[in-house]
């Protein structure tokens, strides 16, 4: 049976919903090669960001006693997630035909075919277990994101069963909200290419709750905690760049114009962030460091996602350099005046640069900026939009957050013992060591 999807990781038209083809028009429709062989390639980019990007990227910000420890625990997410986005994720968030909240019958993709298909954007279609899979990567990375600031001192244990709660109460309907047909903010028009509100403000709002419950790391602040490895955080960072081409220009569902729309935001915000995080270091009187380098592009990235083919190139070069300029900020100025422990700054790098890039996407949407609103854009309006997606984004995390590190903590127990967290958690928790 051919099931019709509405929604991509951009979000389709209810008119596109309205516009189907009746069920014996629908059946002789088949994946469109090209398409389809795009997106099987952006999924692969996508499980590079994860591994060994985003593994790599963390682990060399850790200290060298908690290298493994880091890996596994993105590694095991990532694959947890996997087998829950099979089992019940994907039915939760697009339920049938993509447009209703949980469907009793496609749990572990029972209704599901080598024949199902997926509506894109146009008349043409993908192969649905593309589609499942392409979903499925975003899921996997988003709650892996969230471990940047509870590792060091969290239980493998604990993460295991944080991810498989989290993952049910909060990104399986922040997902269905802003992507499905029916979902709160699609309906209100919020935009959101790749994943804004969906994956950055998500994982960066659960982070720092995660990370204000877990409580500091043993002798965070006085004691020095500097990375073990930036040279293992650079590779990371440039397979994270590179595959966020997937997360971003296969967001379109497509290989056409807008595809390469977020190609190109997705090349040039990045770079302006990269290079603006160095310039805020100067002037605040540092030098331009290459963490401060990785941590702008990460910044920059973050920022373009939602905007990747909602933006011109200039829109997203700006929205880039505001964006990092403002995590540079929120990491060097506000997190030390805090002084709340987010290890790797998912908070400050994710979920404000998933704000600010929210946010930002409702300005750099005009045609008068080189995006592509049409001429009935109204951008107080939409900015409006954007910011009612940012606030109820927030309160769902966080208040789902809670309920998931509560849980784990009744179940297993949120932190190690202080003897682990000081011999280091790759021998405490994994019975190995990253380096001899």
């Amino acid at each position: 049976m051919n099931r019709k999807i509405l929604c991509g990781a951009g979000a389709l038209t209810a008119s596109l919903f309205a516009a189907m083809p009746a069920w014996a028009e629908e059946a002789a429709k088949v994946p469109n090669p090209g398409n389809n062989a795009w997106m099987m390639t952006s999924t692969i980019l996508v499980l590079l960001m994860i591994l060994p990007g985003l593994a790599l990227f963390y682990g060399g910000l850790t200290r060298s006693k908690n290298m493994l420890s880091t890996m596994t625990q993105i590694g095991a997410t990532a694959a947890l997630a996997m087998l829950i986005w099979v089992m019940w994720g994907y039915s939760t968030a697009f339920g049938p035909e993509g447009n209703a909240f949980f469907s009793w019958g496609n749990l572990f993709l029972a209704n599901t075919t080598p024949d199902s298909t997926a509506a894109t954007f146009s008349d043409e279609v993908i192969s649905e277990y593309v589609f499942i899979c392409f979903q499925m990567t975003f899921a996997a990375i988003t709650a892996a994101l969230i471990l940047g600031a509870t590792v060091e001192r969290m239980k493998f244990s604990a993460v295991m069963v944080f991810v498989a709660i989290w993952l049910t109460i909060v990104y399986f309907p922040i997902a269905h909200m802003v992507w499905a047909g029916g979902g709160l903010m699609f309906e209100w028009g919020a935009l959101d290419f790749a994943g804004g509100t969906v994956v950055h403000i998500n994982a960066g709002i659960s982070a720092l709750v995660a990370a204000l419950i877990l409580g500091k790391r043993k002798g965070f602040p006085a004691e020095p905690m500097p990375p073990h490895s930036l040279t293992l955080t650079m590779v990371g960072t440039g397979l994270l760049w590179v595959g966020w081409f997937g997360f971003n220009a296969g967001s379109e569902l497509e290989a056409d114009g807008t595809a390469g729309l977020a190609m190109i935001n997705t090349f040039v915000a990045t770079a302006s962030a990269g290079l603006f995080w160095m310039l805020a270091e100067r002037f605040s009187g540092h030098k331009g460091s290459a963490l401060g380098f990785c941590s702008g592009i990460v910044a920059g990235l973050v920022a373009v996602t939602p905007a990747a083919g909602n933006s011109g190139p200039f829109g997203a070069i700006v929205l880039g350099a505001v964006a990092s300029i403002i995590c540079f900020f929120m990491v060097s100025k506000v997190k030390p005046a805090l002084g709340y422990d987010d290890t790797l700054d998912a908070f400050g790098i994710h979920g404000v640069g998933g704000i600010v890039g929210a946010i930002g996407t409702g300005i750099v949407y005009s045609p008068a900026l080189g995006g592509p609103g049409g001429d009935d854009f109204v951008m107080a309006s939409q900015v409006w939009i954007q910011t009612k997606a940012v606030l109820v984004s927030i309160g769902w995390a966080g208040v789902g957050t809670v309920i998931a590190i509560y849980a784990a903590k009744l179940i297993t127990g949120l932190r190690v013992t202080e003897e682990v967290e000081h011999e280091g958690l790759d021998i405490g928790e994994h019975g190995e060591r990253a380096y001899n």
